[in-house]
């Protein structure tokens, strides 16, 4: 038996969904929903656009209003948080109003939900059996990251799944079940997602040398976004039939490399900092730094890197004149006539820092 709404629009042919994130805590801005951004990047990737985000309070009728919105235009529909054992956790509530369908316990979660308090010797509290009801014509979705199962249902044309918002078993999950339930539906086109990653200009002027790639309704789609300084380019291409969208993808990132020449850094997963320790390790040079007013930061961004051993040596955080003067030997005149936060300074500690831990550069 499946629970089935009617559809009142035909879906479209493409796979397209609708991501929804269910907490009071999004909605009051007490916690960041990052599930989203996270989900509808994987189903780029997997030839699913998303149509929107929707954050819902803690309000069962609201749920399942928005469920009803949605599976009446997308043919994916993605929810996390609300699984939980209390009150307030309505989604599984919500989907049944939704699809109009009675909760009935499934007894594998129960089975499971009481094992995994077993193995921790722990009385299961009786708020739990909550996680184990579904709706009826649902599949429950193991959950071996946590207690809460996921939920498998379909409405109308549309196949939905609720998993958990906590990240880690959100993840685990959506790898699990959805992955492969999105790359067995029929209307996906082939999407290939590059992001190129500049610094040395800021966005405005980035995008006025591949404006023209950027026009809306174009293929590929291109893109700006800004962050600490580093300004990246997206480039989103699709394809279907006999289109390749990573031909289609990779012409535009040769454009734009040609265009942005050596603002362009890297690519990807590809950080400053990664890239930096990537051409000294090439070169088979060494680096160390001195800080002052940024306490340690440069450090730590050379050091997150693995591997970064075999490059960085070793620093200094010296935020004192006292301290500029005693570990570097900066001179006083230097730093009465110029001032502490000066070319100048920050020139004689990079050159005593160098020196002491006998690198090929040093950083100040």
């Amino acid at each position: 038996m499946t629970a089935k709404m009617q559809s009142t629009r035909p879906m479209r042919d493409v796979a397209t969904a609708d991501v929804m994130a269910m907490g009071t805590e999004l909605t009051t801005g007490a916690i960041c929903d990052s599930n989203s951004a996270w989900i509808s990047a994987r189903l780029a990737e997997l030839g699913v656009s998303t149509r929107r985000h929707i954050t819902v309070a803690d309000d069962q009728a609201c749920i399942a209003y928005e469920i009803r919105e949605s599976v009446r235009h997308v043919r994916l529909v993605v929810a996390t948080g609300g699984l939980g054992p209390t009150a307030d956790d309505l989604t599984r509530d919500a989907l049944a109003e939704a699809a109009d369908a009675r909760l009935v316990c499934d007894d594998v979660s129960l089975r499971e939900i009481e094992a995994f308090f077993a193995s921790i010797s722990r009385r299961m509290p009786d708020s739990n059996r909550r996680q184990a009801m579904v709706p009826v014509g649902a599949k429950a979705l193991s959950n071996e990251w946590g207690t809460a199962p996921g939920i498998e249902m379909r409405i109308g044309e549309s196949l939905l799944f609720a998993i958990p918002g906590v990240p880690r078993e959100m993840k685990a999950m959506f790898e699990r079940y959805i992955e492969p339930a999105v790359r067995s539906m029929a209307g996906r086109e082939q999407t290939t997602i590059r992001v190129l990653h500049t610094f040395g200009a800021g966005e405005s002027s980035v995008a006025e040398q591949i404006g023209d790639l950027m026009q809306i309704g174009r293929n590929p789609s291109v893109g700006t976004t800004a962050s600490e300084g580093v300004i990246s380019v997206r480039i989103v291409a699709t394809a279907s039939g006999d289109l390749d969208s990573a031909a289609l993808a990779g012409r535009d990132v040769d454009d734009v490399r040609k265009r942005l020449g050596p603002l362009v850094y890297g690519e990807g997963c590809d950080t400053l900092a990664s890239v930096v320790g990537r051409q000294l390790i090439d070169c088979g040079q060494t680096v160390s730094t001195a800080e002052s007013c940024t306490g340690g930061l440069l450090s730590a961004m050379l050091t997150d890197i693995s591997g970064s051993s075999a490059y960085y040596l070793g620093g200094f955080v010296t935020y004192s004149n006292e301290q500029k003067i005693a570990t570097l030997g900066v001179s006083h005149e230097t730093i009465e006539q110029h001032g502490a936060v000066s070319e100048q300074t920050a020139a004689a500690m990079a050159e005593r820092c160098r020196e002491k831990v006998q690198t090929d550069y040093a950083l100040a």
